[in-house]
């Protein structure tokens, strides 16, 4: 992975990880799982609007041809991942859910291996073994030692597939459009589906706590916003498999940022797997690209 595509994808994965937390705070303080989705993409998608409409930026509408992919993948990795995770978050902690979404680059490496012919070489595979593990880890420690697929889990668990296949299928457009272009055409079409949620929206809001209302702002400019731009820029300009990696980093934030606004304290097994999540992301990015380099030059 480039040093771009690492620096774009560490800062998405920094942002991303407050997401939980953020989540569970705007639920907890008075928002339905429904209007939370329904009003931090109503804010993104409006801040999207607004710099299209801006003189100098340059936007372009999409072509024809690729409208339907666009509308269909902005279903898949906003609609089903963001009401996977939204709706998940009620009953599943903030760690928990990190964990879970830290699952994603497995499916994500063997989504681009057998669709866009990825070559993983043996460290990239190693590496990614050893996130899975401290994955597990961490599952077993936020659970303690025991992990049953509850109804919230599930939903998460569909949100990481989602997600997979949204950055996996996503890749071939960047050719042909810049990356806010494209996480504003998914934006506004993720956006859609949940206007089915629009009902009581205005007086949820009046009754939410000032907490749940800044954090359903910062979930909407940030995470849904900033971060999601800054990952298709990681994603223009490096391998899937290697840049979803960096999402086994993200439960590590997860469960800290959890620990510090929600107070919910990580055990001494989710710390040593969040440990090994690092380590496996390192495998992957630092051995595995000099291993490929070398390979490279050889041939």
């Amino acid at each position: 992975m480039n040093k771009k595509a690492f620096l774009m994808a560490s800062i998405t994965v920094l942002i991303w990880g407050s997401t939980f937390a953020a989540i569970r705070a705007s639920l907890q303080g008075g928002y339905s799982a429904g209007h939370l989705v329904l009003i931090r993409y109503l804010i993104a998608s409006g801040a999207f609007l607004l710099y299209a409409l801006y003189p100098g930026a340059n936007f372009r509408l999409p072509k024809k041809e690729d409208f339907i992919r666009i509308l269909i993948l902005g279903w898949i990795g906003i609609s089903v991942y963001h009401i996977g995770v939204t709706f998940g978050s009620q009953t599943v902690s903030a760690g928990t859910a990190g964990m879970l979404v830290g699952s994603a680059p497995v499916f994500t490496t063997i989504i681009a291996v057998f669709v866009l012919k990825e070559r993983l070489d043996l460290l990239g595979s190693v590496g990614l073994g050893i996130g899975f593990t401290g994955i597990i880890l961490i599952t077993l420690g936020t659970s303690g030692s025991s992990f049953n697929i509850s109804e919230g889990a599930f939903f998460v668990l569909i949100a990481a597939i989602a997600t997979s296949v949204f950055f996996v299928f996503q890749k071939p457009l960047y050719k042909r459009y810049k990356p806010i272009e494209l996480t504003a055409y998914f934006t506004w079409a993720g956006t859609i589906p949940f206007l089915l949620f629009s009902p009581g929206l205005f007086q949820t809001i009046q009754q939410a706590t000032v907490e749940a209302n800044l954090s359903a702002i910062y979930v909407g400019i940030f995470p849904a916003g900033i971060a999601y731009v800054t990952w298709a820029i990681a994603l223009s300009s490096g391998k899937a498999s290697s840049v979803t990696s960096l999402l086994y980093i993200e439960p590590v934030i997860a469960i800290f940022v959890a620990w510090i606004w929600l107070g919910e304290w990580p055990s001494t097994l989710s710390i040593i797997g969040g440990i090994i999540a690092i380590l496996g992301v390192i495998v992957v990015n630092v051995l595995g690209r000099k291993s490929y380099s070398v390979t490279e030059e050889a041939t």
